[in-house]
């Protein structure tokens, strides 16, 4: 018998599916051909991890639990990338762009995990700047959804955005650059 808080994820899992489903379709479009994790089997597995597996879990909004399933494809995605790579390499100074909207879907598995240790770095500076970052990018939030999410001000939220894509855009090409003593 399940208890009611599992009832209640189980209920806002099936409210968010098509939306989670539709941003692992986009987040896996761009993968290298024979990729076997298909847009269903990663919305599951985010499943499991967010709801199956936790017993008496409560979320105090569908941003919260938003933010949750971000996190948790991140994760996944991080750690198939590290699968297929046993030896990640550096692609000229990463060729993964921010842009205006936000972080582009066609990264590789390389830019991925290059952009997985740079977030992690911002996380241990910044852990709120780092958390926009993850809804925008991994959980495919608009800005006003992040405000919600947060419970901040869309300028806030803006401003702390801008801020993270160039950090970690630095932060990703300073192996690159040549340091200037």
């Amino acid at each position: 018998m399940t208890g009611e808080g599992d009832d209640t994820s189980e209920k806002l899992f099936q409210l968010v599916y098509d939306e989670l489903r539709a941003l692992a379709s986009s987040k896996l479009r761009h993968e290298t051909p024979g990729q076997t994790l298909q847009p269903t089997a990663l919305v599951h597995e985010v499943y499991v991890r967010l709801v199956a597996s936790r017993k008496d879990q409560h979320w105090d909004s569908i941003g919260h639990f938003f933010a949750a399933a971000a996190e948790s494809m991140r994760r996944i995605l991080v750690d198939l990338a590290r699968r297929k790579k046993s030896r990640p390499r550096r692609d000229a100074a990463s060729e993964i762009i921010m842009q205006l909207d936000g972080i582009r879907d066609d990264v590789t598995e390389d830019q991925l995990l290059e952009l997985d240790a740079a977030l992690k770095k911002l996380e241990a500076e910044d852990p709120d700047k780092a958390r926009i970052v993850v809804l925008r990018y991994f959980g495919g939030l608009s800005i006003e959804q992040i405000c919600e999410a947060i419970q901040s001000s869309r300028t806030s939220v803006s401003r702390h955005l801008t801020f993270a894509r160039a950090w970690l855009l630095r932060e990703m090409t300073r192996e690159n650059t040549p340091t200037q003593e």
